[in-house]
């Protein structure tokens, strides 16, 4: 399963990239860095997906394994979204028409709901909440499903743990509503932020409006 990594790993994976297929102990001599260091950082990237491993035939003796970057790590490599992102955004609440701008707002909520909505089933609310978790877990946010009792009844809630937005909305609260409209339209019910990590809660927390 993909995930974030830190930026040592980010260093070693594209390191690993410029120096091309290695074995571990090609890797302690070109970083100069013990065999166990080595491999806890490939342990990190394979299960990332970022790093795979092959085994190759010796002349003589045991096969060997060497390790190289995957296409999927490539992409890491080049991803600037991170800074993108925000820029885009502030340019869109830059725009003076309401028109455009809105209109611009729309097409994104769309695309979100696209994006997330693709792998939630019709089924129970709990499942769907549950799909959405796993939905954005695929993409590296790290986010739990939860029950909650209100009055008689055992809701389920959603929980971001670590904002992906979090330079945006520290700045912009808009990109928080944004978040909790995708969210309902793919759960197919109104959903409130209860907790929110740009107020200073230890994570972002989404319950089902319930009539």
């Amino acid at each position: 399963m993909q995930t974030s990594i830190d930026n040592a790993d980010r260093q070693f994976l594209a390191r690993l990239n410029r120096l091309g297929d290695r074995t571990v102990q090609e890797l302690c001599t070109e970083l100069q860095v013990t065999a166990t260091a080595v491999r806890q950082r490939l342990s990190r990237l394979l299960s990332a997906e970022y790093v795979e491993r092959e085994k190759m035939p010796a002349e003589r003796g045991r096969p060997y394994h060497v390790y190289r970057v995957t296409a999927i790590g490539r992409r890491q490599l080049g991803d600037d979204y991170g800074e993108l992102a925000p820029l885009l955004w502030r340019e869109i609440q830059r725009i003076e028409d309401d028109g455009v701008r809105q209109q611009l707002w729309h097409r994104l909520r769309e695309a979100l709901v696209a994006r997330y909505g693709a792998s939630i089933p019709e089924t129970s609310l709990s499942e769907k909440f549950h799909h959405l978790q796993q939905a954005l877990d695929h993409q590296g946010f790290q986010v739990d499903c939860d029950q909650l009792e209100k009055g008689d009844d055992l809701l389920p809630v959603l929980r971001e743990h670590s904002c992906p937005y979090h330079e945006l909305a520290s700045s912009d609260s808009s990109i928080c509503d944004l978040e909790q409209s995708v969210f309902s339209e793919v759960l197919g019910v109104p959903l409130e932020l209860t907790q929110c990590c740009r107020d200073g809660d230890a994570c972002c927390q989404f319950e089902p409006v319930l009539s």
